[in-house]
């Protein structure tokens, strides 16, 4: 056994008869010091940051830069607002006709830039949210625009849209004596249950229409049967846009039996260790590329100060020594696989990190292209019953849950990965794209470029190497470059195993251009500064609008 696993069991005992300010400040200091770590006070503070707007002269001197500068951005604005605006023509007035209904649109159009910015860049730079067709790694819009695709569908598309749309069409043409009869199940749902069981190893299957609803019936298992209510998340992860698994910002409703601790923390195993009140622990392996910090996404890049790096070797001992807290505590401990299960392995996360988990959930991809979530666990924690109280049950039902077109489709994945063709993608998968981001990071520094990428497999995100205030613009230079993003832009990009050395040269070539480009139009060339002085500078800005005056 670990020795501090030994010690924190040996001092277990004693910790639960200290004073309660005492266990109180030991569960502070297992929260990660950023506002990340402390989701009641990010809320506050959230709270207190007013709307303002730069006008059409801050908009380009946000960092106080020489005049010639500033003008060199306006005329480069003013260009690339003018090929937006003839090359996305069609799809932007569609999606221009539809916004006003559609509150989706609403929020990530708003959200794709710092809020600062995000008036002149929505009317000028917006290219529209419709698409006409895919085609192996490529998607068109409706002007006719061939886009190579970084976007990867949320995390579904991990084998190319060519590989969904088999599935979709095998799986419809399985059920499609049945049709579309809810309740009854159709023969395919076995098949699915015997295949999840061996992929994840565990006992039970439940089917679900969402990840989101997946993660929320396995925390209510896990109250359920251990009779606790606390859940422990770390800071940064994301389970899905529930109340009780988003306590920070974005969550208007305070949920008080969530705690957020830091990940990869010897203070945090210490409280799993010492209290009697805990659930579940959930864990989304996706931290593992940028852990204790949220999603990256292009609207929170107030200065260059995003980082990222994956570390297998420390993630690894991290969910070992948690698994064996969690153990010896009684502590379900839940794998949140929604978005990466099959992207590192054929057998997720639990076989690329080795660690075995009490409850698995499971989305995106495996539904083969069509909506799905799914719940793997140990049969004791699945059982929505207790036998010897019949009327005390954990209730959990949904009319659309194994829906044949899902069940079909899922049958379809399932089969499809184990082929040899899908097989032989895994072959060597982290050294082939670790050697892609290394050659795509060489090929950046060697042309004086301030953008680096990191990435986990086939999940990257850009970073930044000089202090800067326009990083955001990038990725509308990335979309003019032919590469289209999701709209968190260039926070991650996706790629599917599609990409063979060709489509990923050509990505790469367009990648450095883009950056090349706006390095020319002058966004990088603001007088030198810290990432700590651009804060304080937003910050002090912030503080200008509450009393009144203009924020410069």
């Amino acid at each position: 056994m670990d020795p501090i696993l030994t010690s924190l069991s040996a001092a277990a005992a004693v910790a639960l008869a200290l004073p309660p300010a005492v266990r109180r400040l030991q569960l502070s200091r297992a929260k990660h010091p950023s506002l990340t770590g402390h989701a009641r006070m990010a809320r506050r503070i959230a709270r207190q940051i007013p709307a303002y707007a730069y006008d059409s002269r801050q908009f380009f001197r946000a960092d106080d830069p020489p005049e010639t500068v500033a003008q060199a951005r306006e005329a480069a604005f003013a260009r690339l607002s003018d090929l937006f605006r003839t090359r996305y023509a069609t799809s932007r007035a569609e999606t221009e006709g539809v916004r006003s209904g559609l509150s989706d649109l609403q929020f990530t159009g708003l959200y794709r830039v710092p809020f600062q910015f995000a008036e002149p860049v929505h009317r000028n730079l917006g290219a529209g949210a419709f698409m006409a067709a895919s085609d192996g790694v490529t998607i068109t819009d409706l002007d006719g625009n061939a886009f190579y695709d970084l976007a990867g569908s949320y995390g579904v598309n991990l084998f190319g849209v060519d590989f969904y749309r088999a599935c979709l069409e095998e799986g419809a043409a399985r059920v499609a004596a049945l049709g579309p009869v809810l309740g009854s199940l159709h023969p395919v749902v076995a098949h699915n249950v015997a295949r999840l069981k061996a992929i994840s190893g565990l006992d039970e299957v439940s089917f679900h229409m969402s990840g989101t609803e997946a993660v929320m019936q396995a925390v209510r298992l896990a109250r359920y049967h251990t009779g606790k209510r606390r859940i422990i998340r770390f800071c940064g992860a994301y389970h899905g846009w529930w109340g009780d698994v988003q306590p920070g910002i974005g969550n208007p409703v305070a949920a008080n039996d969530t705690l957020t601790l830091a990940e990869i923390s010897e203070r945090t195993l210490h409280v799993l260790a010492t209290r009697k009140d805990i659930a579940c622990v959930l864990v989304n392996p996706l931290q593992a590329l940028h852990p204790n910090a949220g999603a990256p996404s292009d609207s929170s890049l107030v200065d260059s100060a995003r980082t990222a790096h994956f570390d297998r070797a420390a993630y690894t001992e991290w969910l070992a020594k948690l698994r064996e807290v969690c153990t010896q505590r009684g502590i379900v401990l839940i794998l949140d696989e929604v978005f990466l299960g099959f992207r590192l392995a054929k057998g997720g996360t639990q076989e690329y990190f080795g660690v075995k988990a009490d409850l698995v959930t499971y989305g995106k991809t495996l539904g083969g292209g069509l909506p799905v979530g799914v719940l793997c666990g140990r049969a004791d924690l699945m059982r929505r019953y207790r036998e010897d109280r019949p009327v005390d049950i954990c209730f959990a039902r949904g009319t659309f849950n194994a829906h044949p077109q899902v069940m079909g489709s899922m049958a379809a994945f399932l089969d499809r990965l184990e082929t040899p063709e899908v097989t032989a993608l895994y072959a060597d998968l982290d050294t082939t794209w670790d050697e892609r981001a290394v050659a795509l990071n060489r090929r950046l520094e060697g042309a004086g470029l301030p953008v680096r990428v990191a990435n986990l497999s086939t999940v990257w995100t850009v970073l930044y190497t000089k202090p800067a205030r326009y990083n955001w613009m990038l990725q509308f230079y990335l979309r003019a470059a032919g590469l289209h993003l999701s709209w968190v832009g260039t926070g991650r990009l996706i790629f599917s195993l599609a990409y063979g050395e060709a489509e990923f040269a050509t990505v790469a070539e367009r990648f450095t251009a883009a950056c090349a480009a706006m390095m020319a139009d002058g966004w990088w060339d603001g007088p030198e500064t810290t990432n700590k002085a651009i804060r304080r500078s937003v910050l002090k800005e912030a503080a200008r609008v509450r009393l009144g005056l203009a924020p410069r």
